[in-house]
């Protein structure tokens, strides 16, 4: 075993960092220092403090990191409109790298030589994790207990935390609980059932959103009003961008918007099946593709739907501090300087559907689209000469095939 000195560990008071902390302590019989984040997961952390305390740490460290996650890296996620898969939002996702960016920190402070995570040897959060700690520092020893000890199921796990006396949380059940991961943008869940993809979720599984089908009769319309790619106020009320989320995830979910069951593959080389919520971001990619649709050109509104799908996989698979993402993001960047404007979206019964969209810097003109007589200049001749030039090599193509 290599000799290690001092551990930062990343721990959220659950049952899986629980275990953690206390495998780390014998196993290495050194100081572990514990960071929690507060990403807005919706859940009292000082509990996570007092598990900490109770198994002898020190240095407990709980940091509110709502506002630095939603405008350093779930706001630039959004002007790329990334979906992996054409579908996940990457709430996990994005959540990585900022956590891996203060473990840095903290080890670097407390003159740690090491960090642990309780990610799976399955899972895409260990790949996150650790690439982002080997761009920030890869002087930093990686501690992945799921990959070193002989735990090999949630069973044994549970047979660890009644030997050590660790308190085991239920579900609404009564049950061990689902595999969950939440923060302000989404809530993730997995295990149990979720593992056969055949199987319908239950509805105990749903925290932030209702049914559709119970969501109120009455659709409710929201303006959401953005400046250079962000959103800055809901219904002409200014906020900050936890605060605005936070708000868009209240509305949302009343109204069942932000739902998905979905079947992904993972970067280290598997299927899983897992439930999402992301109700005010489901709002927020409507409404921001719908502020672009006015305001971005053409070409560079296909050019970023092109590039969309490498830069969410690059975030999906943990490469948020590798250059080419910071390459994409830079190009992304530049094309949100007149994306300013007001979206109305429509919330009804799981949908969030735009309805109106105005920018003082919209390319739109009526006079050029109008069917009515207009006063801009436009001879309808010249379309002729344009098909026609584009037809040519069909027309040579054809001859060829001899059609």
């Amino acid at each position: 075993m290599t000799k290690i000195e001092k551990i930062v560990l990343s721990y959220s008071g659950g049952l899986d960092t629980s275990i953690i902390l206390k495998w780390l302590q014998e196993v290495y019989g050194c100081e572990v220092v514990t960071f929690t984040a507060d990403l807005g997961q919706g859940e009292e952390l000082e509990p996570a403090r007092a598990k900490a305390e109770m198994s002898g740490v020190k240095d407990i460290r709980i940091v509110d990191l709502r506002e630095e996650f939603v405008s350093d890296f779930v706001f630039p996620m959004l002007r790329a409109n990334a979906l992996y898969e054409g579908q996940y939002l990457l709430g996990s996702s994005i959540a990585r790298p900022l956590i891996a960016k203060r473990l840095v920190g903290i080890a670097r402070e407390v003159g740690a030589d090491a960090i642990a995570h309780g990610a799976t040897g399955k899972g895409n959060d260990q790949i996150r994790f650790e690439l982002a700690i080997n761009a920030l520092d890869p002087s930093l020893k990686v501690i992945a207990p799921w990959r070193q000890w002989n735990i090999r199921s949630r069973t044994q796990l549970l047979e660890y935390a009644e030997k050590h006396h660790i308190p085991v949380p239920s579900d609404k059940r009564g049950e061990a609980p689902f595999s969950i991961d939440a923060n302000l943008l989404h809530t993730s869940t997995e295990g149990k059932i979720l593992e056969n993809p055949a199987e319908v979720a239950p509805d105990h599984v749903y925290q932030r959103t209702v049914d559709p089908l119970d969501a109120p009769d009455a659709p409710e319309i929201i303006t959401i009003g953005f400046e250079a790619g962000d959103p800055v106020s809901v219904n002409g009320k200014s906020m900050t961008p936890a605060a605005l989320l936070s708000e868009l995830n209240g509305l949302g979910g009343r109204h069942g918007v932000g739902r998905l069951d979905l079947v992904e593959n993972r970067f280290i080389g598997m299927k899983s099946r897992g439930i999402y919520e992301t109700p005010g971001g489901t709002i927020l990619l409507a409404a921001h593709r719908g502020i672009e649709s006015i305001t971005l050109d053409r070409a560079a509104a296909h050019l970023k739907d092109e590039i969309m799908p490498r830069y969410a996989e690059l975030i999906y698979n943990g490469f948020w501090f590798a250059p080419e993402r910071e390459m994409l993001q830079a190009l992304i960047d530049q094309s949100q300087a007149f994306v300013s404007g007001e979206v109305t979206v429509r919330l009804y019964k799981g949908s969030a559907s735009v309805i109106s969209r105005t920018s003082p810097w919209s390319l739109y003109s009526a006079d050029l689209v109008t069917f009515e007589e207009s006063a801009v200049a436009y001879d309808h001749r010249d379309a002729e000469g344009f098909i026609r030039l584009n037809g040519l090599r069909l027309k040579s193509w054809a001859a060829r095939n001899g059609r």
